[in-house]
């Protein structure tokens, strides 16, 4: 990086004449190397801008060029440490820690008078209003004068807009990302029309147009006419425009879906609730990192709400991955795994919140930058850690005493006590499709990070939690199954004991019926079954008399040596 003669105090020069050269020399150079839209030059180009910006602190050019270039790398936290006094809802979070610390005071006063566009008057020099002579300090008038000579008031502040509200959508601040763009485009297409009129007929050109498409090099192409010509040429293109209105619709669809879901939450319709947030978080088109923990993380609480409790740890296991330091998530994941007993990952959740709660009273700070939005007031982080540690030391004589086997894992996998095998082997199925740790970081693919650096550990963080929670299904799914075979061979023995009895008592019933039918009839003896059974006397005797007297009349008829009638033959045989 070049340095100034000055600075090194080897030559002497007029410092308003030699940094002014300088400056624009750095303005220059940045300027094209950003036209080639390659990653190392724009880096180099963002080194010349905070050379310039170290001579020139508030030249408006280079303060533009600067905080584009970052956008163009996917430096969004910068982007916003960079304009953070101008984003909208930092005055609610700095009101809301505002008993942090007396040495943030200065800080938290100048938040509190935020200014998207600041006025004219805001660099006014104190020997302005007041005409009686002070000393000051040379470097400090250095910085006055170079801002008074760089400063254009037309065109200053308009593209805080553009530029910050693309970088608040990429960090999850939706509400401060729709307006910063809609004033801007608001802004944009009043100064377009403005500029449009000094046009004559003439200066309708291709040559009079940028044609960058991208839209962090929009307001870089832009070329400097002399007066002369009487042509303006617009310093934003109708490319970024549309870019933004795009962006725009996709803020209002994902902000109209999730207050869609918290109003079904808040009524009760835990459903309705479930099928919004899974819309944000599975849709095609990508959402912010910190847009999509806050919605993993209502969705947990209304899988908690409709007693999934597995889901509901996934979820809050989801957002710890985007975001460690998420209180509620902690507060939530505790709860649920408290809720089926499984007291020592429990005690290790309350442990890392009781940290985190150290931390912040440590620093007198909330967790992350001054924009970072919190579920948490920092006023109320005493309270909660009194109470935090008391519930730690009755979960440390919880797993004293030997509560840790006594887990319900019915009520992790969803179940109800002395469900059949078929329902514990859908639900089971269905926990593990969902849960595979192997499908542990697809979500990752629809987040739009801040920064791609996280990448990786957010990866591990997601496994990780996946892996732990997979083998705690597995875990219950084998105790549960334990208990319906025991239920079914108990069962199995129950209904042998009741066919051997039931048979039993068939068999006593059969008995007393042949008892009761026969109730005055002596028993037979064998004596009495072996005697024959001949027919009365009398029939015989008298059919055996009868034949006698035919064949006799007949022999007396005809003599002894005639044949019978075939009739009587019969008879007679």
């Amino acid at each position: 990086m070049p340095v100034h003669p000055s600075l090194t105090g080897t030559e002497k020069k007029h410092w308003w004449l030699s940094n002014r050269k300088l400056v624009d020399k750095y303005i220059k150079d940045a300027r094209t190397l950003i036209a080639t839209q390659e990653q190392n030059d724009i880096v180099s180009a963002l080194n010349l801008l905070d050379a310039a910006l170290a001579l020139s602190p508030r030249y408006e050019v280079a303060l533009e060029l600067k905080a584009r270039s970052l956008l163009c790398l996917r430096r969004f936290r910068d982007v916003a440490d960079m304009l953070q006094d101008y984003i909208p809802s930092l005055k609610l979070a700095s009101e809301d820690s505002g008993s942090a610390s007396a040495d943030n005071s200065s800080t938290q006063l100048s938040r509190e008078r935020v200014k998207l566009l600041s006025s004219n008057n805001s660099s006014s020099d104190s020997w302005d209003r007041d005409p009686s002579f002070k000393c000051f300090s040379v470097s400090d008038l250095k910085k006055k004068v170079m801002a008074g000579l760089c400063r254009n008031c037309e065109k200053e502040g308009q593209w805080r807009y553009l530029v910050l509200g693309q970088g608040c959508f990429h960090l999850g601040l939706m509400e401060d990302a729709m307006v910063l763009l809609q004033t801007g485009k608001r802004l944009a297409t009043a100064a377009f029309r403005r500029e449009s009129i000094c046009w004559s007929d003439d200066s309708f050109s291709l040559a009079n147009f940028p044609l960058a498409s991208d839209i962090s090099a929009a307001g870089v192409t832009a070329s400097n006419q002399s007066p002369a010509n009487a042509i303006v040429i617009p310093s934003r293109s109708v490319t970024e425009l549309e870019s933004v209105s795009q962006l725009l619709a996709h803020i209002k669809l994902l902000l109209r879906r999730r207050a869609a879901a918290l109003a079904a939450l808040d009524a009760g319709l835990y459903s309705e609730a479930i099928r919004h947030f899974s819309k944000i978080v599975d849709g095609r088109r990508g959402a912010p990192q910190g847009f999509l923990a806050e919605c993993y993380m209502h969705r947990a609480s209304a899988y908690r709400s409709a007693g999934r409790i597995a889901e509901a740890i996934a979820d809050c296991n989801r957002t710890l991955a985007l975001e460690p330091s998420c209180i509620q998530a902690l507060d939530t994941r505790a709860s649920l795994l408290e809720t089926v007993r499984c007291l020592p990952d429990c005690l290790h959740d309350l442990e890392h919140l009781k940290l985190l709660y150290n931390a912040i009273l440590r620093d007198r700070k909330l967790p992350g930058p001054a924009w970072k939005r919190h579920n948490v007031r920092y006023r109320e982080i005493p309270g909660k850690l009194c109470a935090l540690t008391t519930k730690i030391q009755q979960l440390k004589q919880r797993v004293a005493s030997g509560e840790t086997a006594n887990v319900d894992y019915y009520a992790l996998i969803g179940l109800r006590r002395g469900c059949s095998r078929s329902e514990l082997e859908r639900a089971h199925l269905l926990l593990c499709l969902k849960h595979k740790p192997d499908k542990s970081t697809s979500f990752i693919d629809r987040c739009d990070f801040a920064d791609d650096r996280d990448l990786d550990s957010i990866k591990d963080r997601a496994k990780m939690s996946a892996l732990l929670l997979y083998r705690l299904i597995q875990k219950g799914y084998s105790s549960v199954m334990t208990n319906i075979m025991e239920e079914e061979a108990a069962e199995k023995h129950r209904k042998k004991a009741a066919a051997a009895l039931q048979a039993a008592q068939a068999a006593i019933q059969v008995q007393q019926s042949q008892t009761n039918h026969e109730p005055n009839q002596p028993p037979k003896t064998t004596s009495d079954k072996k005697q024959p059974t001949t027919p009365p006397a009398n029939v015989f005797q008298g059919v055996f008399c009868r034949d006698l007297a035919a064949v006799g009349n007949l022999l007396s008829q005809v003599g002894f040596n005639r044949p019978l009638p075939v009739k009587y033959e019969a008879l007679s045989c």
